[in-house]
């Protein structure tokens, strides 16, 4: 059976499942039918010509937490709908895809690994703790700092104090730390910018060692939990604009772009 599926994997035919989780024998394992919207997500999810069949893509998605006590963390806005989106366009080519992702309530892409993760230093882990990686997408909101020392019990408000001082320290950059490995996978970064879009997007870029950005605007109706998206796609050779479109269909469109990047490296 398993020579079957390699078979007809690597002849393009996508195979949507089996599931893990109990099964009707009273077992824990795979097995069991995908969920009904998964399939169906699948079953519409738009076709794509690439085939990245024997490639192992590693994508990151959403946003970190970084406690501040038991009770209270520092986070920001990213739903991870891009990132889930580029993991479902990147299996749909046959890869085997790991999906590294902040938390949030998103059903995993069909054949898609996923591993949860809270804290930027445990994305870093897990994001280096992949063997081989022939593609990485860094399309998570990964945190910039992280508190030095969270509180073990809950901070209370004192009648005597206005003002709460937080000391913060750096997080690790994963996507450079990505683009220092050796093999380097090929790289794709975001830069989500609300200003000078462009020419920080170029900068990063350069700085980081990242193959192919894609520099998307952030306002209130754009980016950030919105269900469509807009980016300039950057590489070392050109640019490319993306019209506003459904973040489904710009996520198969970044991919085929990032094969023909790669093809033309």
């Amino acid at each position: 059976m398993q020579a079957n599926l390699a078979t007809l994997k690597a002849r393009g035919v996508r195979v949507i499942g089996p599931a893990s989780g109990v099964q009707a024998c009273g077992e824990v394992g795979a097995g069991r039918m995908e969920e009904p919207e998964i399939i169906a997500s699948a079953l519409l999810a738009p076709p794509t010509a690439v085939r990245w069949q024997g490639r192992h893509v590693v994508i990151t998605a959403g946003g970190t937490q970084e406690p501040i006590d038991p009770v209270r963390f520092i986070a920001n806005r990213s739903s991870g709908k891009m990132g889930f989106a580029l993991a479902a366009a990147a299996q749909a080519t046959g890869a085997a895809v790991t999906l590294i992702c902040g938390p949030n309530a998103l059903a995993t892409p069909a054949g898609v690994t996923r591993v949860d993760v809270h804290t930027a230093l445990e994305m870093h882990a897990a994001v280096l703790g992949q063997d081989k990686m022939d593609v990485f997408i860094g399309a998570a909101a990964v945190a910039d700092y992280r508190v030095a020392q969270p509180a073990p019990q809950k901070i209370k408000k004192t009648r005597d104090t206005d003002t709460l001082t937080l000391t913060l320290v750096k997080n690790p950059d994963i996507i450079h730390a990505v683009a220092q490995r050796s093999p380097k996978p090929f790289v794709v970064g975001f830069a989500a910018e609300t200003e000078q879009l462009l020419q920080h997007a170029r900068q990063k870029r350069i700085t980081k060692g990242i193959d192919l950005i894609c520099a998307n605007r952030v306002d209130d109706n754009l980016a950030f939990d919105q269900p469509d998206n807009a980016v300039t796609a950057i590489w070392a050779n050109g640019e490319r604009a993306f019209a506003r479109a459904e973040k489904a269909a710009l996520a198969t469109q970044l991919i085929e772009l990032i094969d023909k990047v790669i093809e033309q490296d």
